[in-house]
């Protein structure tokens, strides 16, 4: 599985990259929003990607950041969303935008995306309404610790002869693991446009009902003291 690229831009089409990779070239098919974000020929460029594995083809899907990736691989576990729709409906919104309109259950966002129709976007916000606060915690993560975007110098994952990915710090204590699940969770919320007060308050009260809970928890419970009673 290649999970990253990094190396020097050939060319833009209009729905793909081509990547030089120390004399390799990969084609990598990304989203409008994210081709509008690269640089032209000759300039550097650096992606997550996912590899979609196919009877007669495969094809690398890339993302400017991982919580960007992880919600194409959600959106395409739903029946009837494939990599284009997926890609679509990243390509309308962001990470960001559908975390909001996945927790708020706002499908009418969902099916602003090119060629979703609202049964889709329907089955898209239903069916990950519980998987999102998993998503949205990498993202308040990222967000805490700096930015989302692939860190550090050139690297290219999972092929042979590279260095090995580095391994992750050791966790932090538990009071310190706890005060930033909250301030995590704090932070998805407020990209969901929710106010500091009610924000605070919902994240106060599910850590108050589960002292061990995670980010993702933390979130989950807290929508669901903010959803419209």
């Amino acid at each position: 599985m290649i999970g990253r690229i990094a190396g020097r831009i050939e060319y833009k089409a209009d729905d793909h990259v081509l990547i030089d990779v120390r004399g390799v070239g990969y084609v990598v098919f990304c989203s409008d929003r994210v081709l509008a974000g690269l640089g032209g020929p000759g300039e550097a460029a650096a992606l997550f990607t996912d590899l979609l594995v196919r009877e007669d083809i495969l094809q690398l899907f890339g993302f400017p950041s991982l919580v960007e990736k992880e919600w194409h691989r959600l959106l395409m576990s739903v029946q009837g969303v494939g990599a284009k729709a997926s890609l679509a409906i990243l390509g309308a919104l962001g990470p960001d935008g559908v975390s909001r309109a996945i927790a708020l259950g706002d499908w009418t966002a969902i099916k602003a995306a090119k060629g979703i129709g609202p049964k889709t976007a329907q089955r898209v916000v239903n069916e990950l309404k519980d998987k999102a606060p998993v998503v949205m915690a990498m993202g308040a993560a990222a967000g805490a610790g700096g930015s989302g975007a692939a860190p550090g110098p050139e690297v290219l994952e999972d092929l042979p002869g590279e260095a090995p990915a580095p391994r992750p710090a050791p966790p932090p204590a538990a009071a310190d693991a706890g005060r930033t699940a909250q301030a995590e969770a704090l932070s998805a919320l407020a990209n969901l446009g929710y106010g500091p007060g009610e924000a605070a308050s919902a994240v106060a009260e599910a850590a108050h009902a589960d002292p061990e809970a995670g980010t993702s928890g933390l979130i989950r419970a807290a929508l669901k003291l903010l959803a419209p009673k």
